[in-house]
């Protein structure tokens, strides 16, 4: 932050003397304009990098042909503090001019035609838009591999950029042989602690992480974080991003206490070194606050996500899409306590401002879609419920490959509403696909696909079909003795249903055995639901009952 006010301080002084100096539209003020633009841009102060941008391009539409390369740079700053502002369409036009530029004045191999591709494809891919980001590219990519030696630090760039949208689409695959591209052209041609091995690392502890295969996700973020921690400074704001990655795995796991413990690094870091309202602030108060959602705690969440929206609200224009973000997540908690109500109105808040600044297809109307289904289905509206996921579905299937996880869980949804409305048979197809695409995609001990087996189970439950049902819930706790801390939450709720399907097999001690389980587990959670402690409590004193009168009555049957 420090060294951002010195040379703020520097470009401020240059201009005033530039002012008193030169004609109001001399190219000399539009640099200086510009530089300053660029530390505002830095600061996380969009709408003054924003003001500096359009006054430098405003003297060099006045005073250079309106195809000098020198306002494609100007466009292009524009470009991109519109796409970090979530005003992707404005982006896409700023970078449309730079592009039209460039392609009358430069040869078609030229390396900036490559940079503006690959820019476009960047804000494509920020709207949702993932096959054209990957054309964009694609031409970008061709440049760069015709003029570039074939281990140029640009190519490497442009792989880690393709690997970013295979990621967002789901081809996890492919995300990773792209990231391995990157990273073997780093290795070859940068130091061993370069900044870009760090990066790159990070980029594959994220698919990982996405897999659900976390050990290896923590193992690639602690690459990064050993290199970062031997080259920058304790308070560089690159460490904020790895205590933050590793705190959203164990996030993840479960484990609520670790995660919050990195997240407040993550904090400290960031308020050293960031102005009071910078986004990334935002964003790590929005990871604290689903942290303490998680844990039950629902006022400090709450508190968490309105710091958020705060500094949203002062730094981001009133329909940015991170704003939606914090609508959602105000919802959620408000779902979580069961305040319908509020619950729905935050999720319209959300849904308002993604159909007015992204595309009708976007995956992340998708995500509201399915947030106001539950909200729904909380409520048992299941026919309203219903249509809400549908609504979500008919997105994914338009935008996400066939087998993207997104599809996977609105699949699961629908078999829901299917399963609580008593038609098991469609209930049952719908789990079908989730278990598709989840077996094709996920690694096999991935928490989703215990979720899965457990609603398949409770779909043979319901059907009486009670071995069938033991199968698919072995199958769970199988995943989730490997995947979860023995005390998550999860487990304790397996053996809960676990239980229950034994009771109706009259394997009454089996069932003992398991419930006993589920209320050790609950008691010693992280964070324990003291009325799930009691639901699992009574219902032991159910089975014991039930088990201790069998077993009298085996006896009695035996003496006689």
């Amino acid at each position: 932050m420090g060294q951002y006010s010195k040379a703020l301080s520097f470009y401020e002084k240059t201009l005033e003397i530039q002012q008193n100096t030169f004609p109001s539209n001399h190219p000399e003020l539009a640099t200086t304009y510009n530089n300053i633009g660029l530390v505002y841009d830095h600061m996380g102060d969009y709408s003054k990098a924003l003001a500096c941008y359009e006054k430098t391009t405003e003297i060099r539409q006045k005073t250079l042909p309106s195809n000098h390369p020198n306002l494609a740079s100007s466009y292009n700053n524009i470009g991109s503090v519109y796409q970090t502002m979530g005003a992707y369409p404005k982006a896409l036009s700023y970078l449309e001019k730079t592009l039209e530029i460039q392609q009358k004045t430069l040869p078609p191999n030229h390396p900036d035609l490559a940079t503006t591709f690959n820019n476009i494809g960047w804000v494509c891919h920020s709207m949702g838009e993932y096959s054209k980001a990957l054309v964009y590219l694609d031409k970008s990519l061709q440049i760069r591999q015709a003029s570039l030696p074939s281990y140029h630090p640009h190519l490497a760039n442009t792989y880690n950029t393709i690997g970013l949208v295979y990621n967002s689409i789901g081809d996890y695959s492919k995300a990773l042989s792209y990231y391995e591209k990157t990273l073997d052209i780093f290795q070859k041609t940068l130091p061993i602690d370069h900044p870009s091995h760090a990066e790159t690392y990070n980029n594959i502890g994220s698919v990982y992480q996405t897999m659900g295969d976390y050990s290896k996700a923590l193992s690639y973020y602690e690459k990064t974080l050993g290199i970062r921690e031997k080259i920058l400074p304790s308070n560089h704001p690159s460490h904020a991003e790895t205590y933050n990655n590793i705190g959203s795995v164990y996030q993840d796991m479960g484990d609520y206490s670790k995660a919050l413990s990195f997240y407040e690094k993550t904090l400290e870091i960031r308020e050293k070194t960031l102005p009071p309202n910078h986004p990334d602030i935002a964003i790590t108060y929005n990871n604290i606050g689903l942290i303490y959602n998680s844990m039950g705690e629902y006022s400090k969440a709450l508190s968490y996500y309105e710091k958020t929206l705060q500094i949203q609200q002062k730094s981001l224009p009133s329909i940015h899409p991170a704003l939606a973000d914090t609508y959602n997540n105000i919802g959620r908690v408000h779902s979580s306590m069961n305040d319908y109500l509020n619950t729905i109105s935050y999720y319209k808040k959300a849904l308002q401002i993604q159909q007015v600044v992204l595309p009708f297809n976007h995956p992340s109307l998708a995500t509201t879609y399915n947030n106001i289904g539950r909200t729904h289905a909380a409520r048992e509206h299941y026919s309203f419920a219903l249509q809400y996921y549908q609504n979500a579905l008919k997105i994914q299937e338009n935008v996400l490959p066939s087998n993207h996880p997104s599809l996977a869980e609105t699949y699961n949804n629908v078999g829901e509403m299917y399963r609580l409305t008593g038609d098991c048979l469609t209930a049952q197809q719908y789990y079908n696909k989730t278990l598709k695409i989840q077996e094709e995609v996920l690694p096999p001990n991935h928490p989703s696909l215990a979720t899965t087996y457990s609603n398949i189970g409770q779909v043979y439950y319901a059907m009486k079909k009670y071995e069938r049902a033991l199968s698919y819930l072995e199958k769970t706790l199988k995943i989730q003795s490997i995947s979860f801390p023995s005390n998550h939450p999860s487990l304790a709720r397996s053996y809960y249903n676990m239980a229950t399907i034994l009771k109706g097999l009259h394997r009454y001690e089996d069932a003992v055995a398991h419930i006993s389980q589920a209320v050790n587990i609950i008691s010693n959670s992280i964070e324990p639901n003291y009325s799930q402690v009691e639901k699992y409590q009574e219902y032991l004193s159910e089975l014991s009952a039930i088990s201790s009168g069998e077993k009298v009555h085996k006896k009695t049957i035996s003496e006689q």
